[in-house]
């Protein structure tokens, strides 16, 4: 705490600010137990019950503490684990929409970015922007050819802001996970290096390009879904220029206007892109809320802001496709198991509760809805099943859960009776399909043939180690064993064996051979030679089955253990 009693100004002011939240949202508890409240000087406070307030308030504190804390209420509305239904339902409807700044600075970044005065690249060039949000505002332009544009500008001093705003918050979430069970249980200080993470990211608008790119490339055969198109000449890390696409965020259509599409087609054509998305190419676009997809003038689906994206494994991907068919196809167990394959247990899981609580999860919406069931409701459900009983999952997985989760508002309000989980269940083949030959990419099979190649080049001089090692009598076994002697009286008794079995056997095929050799030595009409031989090896193989049957010590079982 005495680390903190020299705050700047500025981060004592945010103290006060998330001191206030958590006061205000029925969370006085954390701050009595890190005693937060006394770095800032504010009295204890009251654990007295008071009205809860509603959902929206908490939406609307945040867009007044501004871009941290607006970036912030648009992850925590991933987080089923933490905060109710009505809470996430508010904060993912979170505009982010303040004030623009003036058009002078604008001109002053775009020129200084682009090394040019801005009219020499933009003969028109829209003042008022179109859209002013707490990370950038954006203007609509032509360029010379005459092409529109849209240029997405970095608000002034956001990154500083925004560094600032995550130190304290950092270190808030730092006291209440060392110092609070709900910090250990829920691990704020993880969730705040998510935010950290994604915010870096989307400040950097040169990723945001290579994002667009890449998923341009990633959907170019769904011919009703469009990304648009970066100049990668006009765009810097604080400045982004992309084609202009005509058209209206899916949150804002009339119901006329969806009358005049075909929106069954346009869900399922999106719904299959998302699916492509995370299971084959492990890149998605992470934040598909309908105030990012639009339905352009041509009646297609524009994708964008795709400053948040997610990569996931090969590994992950497989686990993601069995669990989305499991939650398809109403097998709780498996999607139970599955989960428990994606994450790690913490110090005190309980499984069983964690077994039943998801299959019943499964099997509950499984018969509540038998024509479809919302898969992205379900996955965030998992995670506030996995915090309560004490297990982690990877950031991952609420990034695929709140993807699926926004992705089914969008593709309802395109068709109200689209079911998802037939789609997931007719590309699970396909799926497949194309994961297998993404692995048998020529990139992927030459790695494999320079991994046999450095093998065989190899093998040759280990064997001969071994072999040095042998003659020289170096070779050593290492056994972990609770008593060296028993495995080593067990190794010989097996050597042994080999050895008598070895010689019976001999002693039975030479005695067949000498079976067809005529001698005056005879017994009972057949070569004695011969028939002595098989008598030995008849008689040694009944005493080595009396030994085994007999005389071998048994391994004892649990029950007489425990007795």
């Amino acid at each position: 705490m005495q680390a903190l009693q020299a705050l700047k100004p500025e981060s004592l002011k945010r103290y006060k600010d998330i001191i206030a939240l958590l006061i205000k949202y029925g969370r006085s508890d954390l701050v009595r137990q890190t005693g937060l409240h006394a770095v800032v000087g504010q009295r204890e406070p009251s654990l007295s019950p008071t009205i809860a307030p509603k959902a929206e308030e908490l939406a609307n504190d945040l867009e007044k503490l501004g871009a941290t804390f607006i970036k912030l209420g648009q992850l925590l509305s991933t987080r089923g684990d933490l905060l109710p239904e009505p809470y996430l339902d508010a904060l993912s409807r979170l505009q982010d929409q303040i004030e623009p700044f003036p058009y002078e600075i604008v001109e002053q970044i775009v020129s200084s970015e682009l090394g040019v005065r801005i009219s020499k690249i933009f003969p028109e060039f829209d003042r008022e922007p179109m859209a002013a949000a707490s990370l950038a505002q954006v203007h609509r332009a032509y360029l010379r050819d005459g092409r529109a544009v849209v240029v997405k500008i970095q608000r002034p001093g956001v990154r500083d802001l925004i560094v600032n705003d995550l130190e304290a918050l950092e270190e808030v979430a730092g006291f209440i996970d060392a110092h609070t069970e709900v910090g250990k249980r829920y691990e704020f200080g993880n969730l705040l290096t998510d935010l950290r993470r994604s915010l870096l990211r989307e400040l950097d608008f040169q990723r945001e390009a290579s994002n667009l790119m890449r998923l341009r490339q990633s959907l170019r055969e769904y011919k009703n879904i469009i990304v648009p198109q970066p100049i990668e000449d006009l765009t810097t890390s604080r400045v982004l220029t992309m084609d202009y696409i005509p058209g209206k965020n899916i949150a804002n259509l009339s119901p006329l206007r969806l009358l005049e599409i075909d929106g069954a087609k346009l869900s399922d054509e999106l719904f299959r892109a998302y699916l492509k998305q995370m299971l084959v190419d492990g890149f998605f676009h992470a934040d598909p809320h309908p105030g990012n997809v639009f339905l352009t003038d041509d009646d297609r689906v524009a994708l964008l802001d795709l400053g948040m994206v997610a990569n996931i494994t090969a590994r992950f991907q497989d686990d993601l496709l069995r669990l989305l068919l499991a939650i398809s196809e109403g097998r709780g167990d498996e999607a139970a198991d599955i989960s428990m394959r994606m994450g790690e247990p913490k110090a005190s899981f309980d499984k069983s509760d964690f077994n039943h609580r998801v299959g019943d999860l499964v099997a509950r919406h499984a018969q509540a809805t038998l024509e479809r069931i919302d898969a992205g409701h379900v996955v965030l459900e998992i995670t506030r099943i996995s915090a309560d009983c004490w297990f982690r999952l990877p950031p991952e997985f609420t990034m695929i859960a709140k993807t699926l989760l926004n992705l089914d508002r969008v593709v309802y309000t395109l068709a109200p009776d689209f079911d998802p989980n037939a789609i997931i269940r007719e590309e699970a083949t396909t799926l497949i399909t194309q994961r297998l030959a993404k692995s048998l990419r020529p990139g992927r099979i030459l790695s494999g043939v320079v991994e046999v190649k450095d093998f065989i080049e190899r093998f040759p001089s280990r064997v001969n180690k071994i072999l040095d090692a042998v003659g020289n009598n170096e070779l050593k076994i290492g056994v972990d064993a609770i008593d060296e002697k028993i495995v080593l009286d067990g190794l010989q008794k097996v050597a042994n064996r080999i050895t008598l079995g070895l010689i019976l056997a001999a002693l039975i095929v030479g005695a067949a051979l000498m079976m067809r050799v005529e001698t005056s030595f005879k017994i009972l009409g057949y070569p004695g030679l011969p028939a002595i031989f098989f008598l030995l090896a008849a008689l040694a193989g009944i005493i080595l089955i009396v030994n085994i049957a007999f005389y071998d010590v048994k391994p004892k079982k649990k029950d007489d253990d425990s007795d």
